[in-house]
């Protein structure tokens, strides 16, 4: 009776509980441009399939994974819990025995260490097991949505050239100028091995710009600290229908869409 009163108190008050029904569901963000509107760079065709398909499924498969994750979190554990209780008030029981308790003596003592294991049992960890697994679908569908929301606004059919200002500066202090460092991340990008990214970010701690390489879609900042100013998507789907295995020639092409007003804007909010 004990074990099903705190087992159903538990459940009452879980906090994943009481929460899972209104989080927040993640949706595919508009592009501020038309899907053709980066040609002949990257084709209308590989715009729309990228954004509407490729990114879609991302954030439809991160919606799906979240919803599992709060119900695994919502679990109360009960039948864990239970038996803990279980065994706590059996110990305490053979304890009493041989001390040939009273049973208003044993009454009040097992009173006591109910009210003292409140706080343990309704402490919910949930299906920690479940949690667990879901992990590889939160980070490959999380970054996915991440690293393109990121991506789109990277891009712009007025980019190209080159920046200016701060940004510009910080270019030539960390990498000697402008050009190496376009040498340097087209390299990098051409050189991830499968599917990935190649980025420039901001490392907060040093306080200057880094270029760095991720696998199929780890985000840059939650595996490498490094705040992303700069990713360009080097799996197939973003190149192949025009440039078939021909890597290095997407990457001659889409350095004349990058919006370099974007990369200066996150520069300029990671520096506050």
């Amino acid at each position: 009776m004990l074990c099903r009163a705190v087992c159903s108190a538990g459940r009452r008050l879980s906090p994943a509980a009481s929460t899972a029904g209104s989080r927040h569901k993640h949706s595919l963000p508009d592009l501020p441009y038309d899907y053709g509107a980066l040609e002949p760079h990257i084709n209308a065709q590989i715009m729309q399939l990228h954004h509407s398909k490729h990114h879609a499924t991302y954030v439809n498969n991160l919606n799906a994974t979240e919803e599992k994750y709060h119900e695994a979190l919502a679990k109360d554990g009960c039948r864990f819990r239970c038996r803990r209780v279980s065994a706590l008030v059996c110990t305490n029981v053979l304890y009493y025995s041989g001390k040939r308790s009273t049973s208003r003596k044993y009454l009040l003592h097992l009173t006591v260490l109910s009210s003292s294991l409140t706080p343990v049992l309704l402490a919910n960890i949930g299906d920690v097991t479940t949690q667990v697994a879901l992990q590889p679908a939160l980070k490959f569908n999380g970054g996915g949505h991440i690293n393109h929301s990121i991506f789109w606004t990277n891009l712009s059919p007025n980019g190209g050239g080159e920046p200016k200002g701060e940004l510009l500066e910080a270019i030539k202090r960390d990498f000697g100028s402008f050009q190496k460092f376009k040498e340097k991340l087209t390299a990098v990008s051409v050189g991830v091995q499968g599917s990935g990214w190649g980025w420039l970010g901001f490392n907060k701690e040093q306080g200057r710009l880094q270029i760095a390489a991720c696998s199929n879609q780890d985000p840059l900042q939650g595996t490498t600290g490094l705040v992303p100013l700069l990713g360009i998507d080097v799996w197939e789907h973003a190149y192949y229908l025009q440039y078939k295995n021909v890597r290095p020639d997407y990457l001659k092409a889409i350095w004349n869409v990058i919006n370099w007003q974007n990369v200066a804007e996150r520069y300029a909010a990671c520096k506050k």
